[in-house]
């Protein structure tokens, strides 16, 4: 699969598109490129991260509710409502918002970035996209005890309660795991494809379906997941394909952007899971781009009684990328070509 750039009728650069789809058993379904390609999960990781705090106990002390889990799990576009639950998560733990290891920057919401330029604002770390994921990091040191102080760094219990949930959710193992920095200072995992694609088979699959190392973990999974459905908005933002696509079906995908051009994917009730990667990295809307080309092929094909939500308008917005000049004329647009191959 490749993401076409085109100016006019010309095709003016090509980006290749790694893609696994993976059902909960491990069997790989269909694939482009390499489906084995590694590299960094990035913020698609977030359901996974935020697994220890609720499984832990620490969700149900806090009083967290769908709001905070969905936030946990977020890459919002820091408009007013996704910063008031940052802070609320953050005064519930009892933490300042100085304890968070995130820093500020400018907003994913091109919006909200003109509208703080505009005014002045003054950001801080609760505007950070990351915000709710270290505010729930937070809330699950003071659970346990743990000194908040590097909380986000490899080698801290809680990240050590984080790897572990990855590798036994990803099946990848624990010495081919590799790890970075995210933009965000915390962890962030590096592995293949086919890794990122199960997890997200596994959250979406019945508990039945799920190998016994992570049953104890099933319903502390499927919160995350619903919480993240019931509230699309709280993932991204206006606008963003986290949060369209997730409202357009329903209650029958999880979707979850990652930097970088990573997407991972699940189609609820199927056990269906979809990663990709853009070979050379991608802005968040050309990865919607190659998400909407993939669930195209797959959605059919795996899960008919879901096509509908496909050609929704908010769905099919995110499925071409116009490209514009600096007077707002459509110039060119950036468009998914190719095909899956099947297993």
């Amino acid at each position: 699969m490749q993401l076409l750039h085109r100016r006019g009728p010309h095709v003016e650069s090509v980006q290749r598109v790694h893609v696994a789809v993976v059902d909960a058993g491990g069997r790989l379904l269909a694939a482009a490129g390499e489906p084995d390609f590694r590299t960094f999960w990035r913020s698609a990781a977030k359901p996974l991260q935020a697994l220890p705090v609720v499984h832990g106990g620490a969700a149900d002390r806090f009083g967290f509710g769908a709001e905070a889990l969905a936030l946990a799990c977020a890459s919002h576009s820091s408009e007013p409502r996704h910063v008031a639950v940052a802070r609320r998560m953050l005064a519930a733990v009892g933490a300042e918002e100085a304890a968070l290891a995130c820093g500020p920057h400018v907003p994913l919401s091109p919006r909200i970035a003109a509208e703080v330029a505009r005014e002045g604002t003054t950001l801080t770390p609760s505007w950070s996209n990351c915000s709710g994921k270290h505010a729930a990091m937070l809330a699950a040191c003071a659970h346990h005890g743990w000194a908040p102080a590097g909380y986000e760094r490899s080698g801290h219990p809680l990240q050590a309660r984080i790897r572990d949930a990855v590798r036994r959710w990803t099946d990848v193992p624990d010495d081919t795991l590799g790890e970075g920095v995210d933009g965000c200072t915390t962890v962030s995992f590096h592995l293949p494809l086919t890794g990122m694609a199960l997890a997200y088979a596994r959250l979406t699959a019945p508990a039945d379906a799920l190998p016994a190392a992570c049953r104890d973990e099933a319903a502390p999974a499927a919160r995350l997941v619903q919480a993240m459905m019931a509230d699309p908005f709280l993932v991204a933002g206006t606008g963003r394909a986290c949060t369209d696509l997730m409202a357009a079906f329903g209650g029958a995908l999880v979707a979850k952007v990652g930097a970088a051009g990573v997407y991972s994917a699940g189609l609820v009730g199927h056990g269906i899971g979809i990663a990709l990667k853009i070979e050379d990295g991608g802005d968040l809307a050309e990865t919607a781009v190659a998400l909407v080309a993939v669930l195209d092929a797959v959605v059919p094909r795996l899960a008919p009684s879901l096509a509908e939500p496909l050609a929704a308008p908010a769905v099919r917005a995110h499925a071409r990328l116009p490209v514009r000049s600096t007077r707002g004329a459509d110039v060119g647009s950036v468009d998914a070509a190719g095909a899956l191959a099947w297993s």
